[in-house]
């Protein structure tokens, strides 16, 4: 599986091709299923282009998104949006739309509430386990562990030399996840380096404006689908080398 991760907490100043509004999101997805890509990652932005948890956003964002492809569609949780534990958790709960799936960083306080809140509507559960952070410590002890839809092992490193040595020894910690499917992805320089461990090691990943704003060989992406059709040429490559 490769995820698209269309926009993270990018803005207007990291260039008109990261998409911010329903319907440059909804553009953007488009393009990249017709790339290959088969999941959807997406961080859902007020007009002045901030992250949000707004029932009223999320459902705009999903709506636009879903009219144009037929995969699934999952949003962030991030403790920036809303920073406060508890009002988060009551915005999930408001959502009058739901996403087929939504992260939520484990090393961020309320994780485990937030997660049960999901779960309870349905929603599935990507953990995202961060490299870098007590995250996956937690993640062994957490009775929603065995639960999860899969397991984002994040990698924080942004170094292209040093990245894939962190993304193993994230996945050390990481252990059998309880079970569940990991997606491994890295981000900055670390991007290419980690989406082609993945490949060798036959783990989903992800791409997309989000993690990187650049190709392998350094030239700007003009899109999210020509960086997903380069991550699967990449992964391939890297799957027939393993």
């Amino acid at each position: 599986m490769v995820q698209v991760c269309l926009n993270g907490t990018r803005g207007a100043a990291d260039g008109a091709a990261v998409p911010l509004s329903p319907e440059a999101l909804a553009h953007a997805a488009a393009e990249a299923v017709a790339a290959g890509a088969t999941d959807i990652h997406v961080h859902p932005k007020t007009p002045c282009g901030q992250d949000t948890l707004s029932p009223r956003v999320v459902a705009a964002t999903l709506e636009a998104i879903r009219a144009r492809v037929a995969v699934p569609v999952g949003v962030t949780t991030g403790a920036w949006a809303e920073p406060d534990p508890t009002a988060r958790v009551a915005r999930v709960r408001a959502w009058t739309v739901l996403p087929d799936h939504a992260s939520v960083n484990w090393h961020e306080p309320g994780a485990e509430e937030l997660a049960g809140a999901l779960l309870d509507l349905g929603v599935g559960v990507e953990a995202g386990i961060w490299s870098g952070t007590d995250g996956a410590a937690r993640f062994s002890v957490s009775p929603y562990a065995s639960k999860v839809l899969r397991v984002l092992a994040e990698v924080t490193d942004t170094e292209e030399e040093s990245a894939e040595g962190a993304a193993r020894a994230l996945l050390t910690d990481l252990g059998p996840a309880h079970g569940r499917p990991v997606l491994l992805h890295g981000e900055g320089g670390g991007a290419w380096p980690v989406l082609r461990l993945a490949g060798r090691l036959g783990l989903a990943t992800r791409i997309g404006l989000e993690d990187t704003l650049v190709l392998p060989d350094g030239r700007r992406a003009v899109s999210n689908a020509q960086l997903v059709a380069e991550a699967l040429s990449q992964y391939g490559c890297a799957q027939r080398s393993s």
